[in-house]
């Protein structure tokens, strides 16, 4: 989901207060409350149909839940994210009037321009560095590629696996594997290759 430039400094608790009131989402960074604008039908698509993968994988009865955007993240004391797609698998974060996930496992986000940079850059690091996310996924709007940083435990070193057209990846901290066709499929949106050589 992209960010407007609408921005409020603010303690954490008034971010919530006013996150909770509020029509509109707002995200939490470092102080800031940064208000949430609509994306691509690109972008919605694919955050879409990765909600829609996982929850047949996993089913809807735990122990592992997926969310969409609507739940926030407390990924560091003072960040609060809205997630493209998130996976819990602590109970404590399926309590049916909880608004907030504490313990992700998964985090995904759909890269679009606007919020490429902050993907691969602020959030990156305060996921990287939350004890229980194993593994981040980035979807890409531009061409069709997943990005996977992944680790063990806390502790562990991350590695970084990317995917395109054809392949099947698998995501270690839920135990199964996706097809990069599925997650795109019926989109228009090119092979990373075809791209190259478009801009060439």
């Amino acid at each position: 989901m992209a960010a407007n430039p609408q921005r409020l400094y603010m303690t954490a608790e008034q971010y919530l207060a006013l996150d909770r009131a509020s029509d509109t989402k707002y995200e939490y960074l470092d102080g800031e409350a940064v208000a949430m604008s609509g994306d691509s039908v690109n972008h919605s698509r694919l955050a879409g149909k990765l909600f829609f993968l996982l929850t047949r994988a996993l089913g809807s009865s735990g122990p592992c839940i997926t969310y969409n955007s609507d739940i926030r993240v407390l990924v560091a004391k003072r960040q609060y994210i809205y997630p493209d797609v998130t996976v819990s698998c602590d109970e404590n974060d399926h309590r049916g009037e909880q608004d907030t996930i504490f313990s992700p496992r998964l985090v995904v986000e759909v890269i679009s321009p606007s919020t490429e940079a902050i993907d691969r850059g602020r959030k990156l690091n305060w996921y990287r560095s939350h004890p229980s996310i194993q593994e981040y996924m980035l979807i890409n709007t531009r061409v069709q590629m997943v990005e996977i940083f992944s680790r063990g435990k806390p502790g562990d070193p991350w590695t970084y696996q990317t995917y395109s057209a054809g392949e099947t990846f698998q995501l270690a901290c839920l135990d199964l594997s996706l097809a990069v066709d599925d997650i795109y499929a019926g989109l228009r949106i090119p092979l990373p290759d075809t791209l190259v050589q478009e801009e060439e």
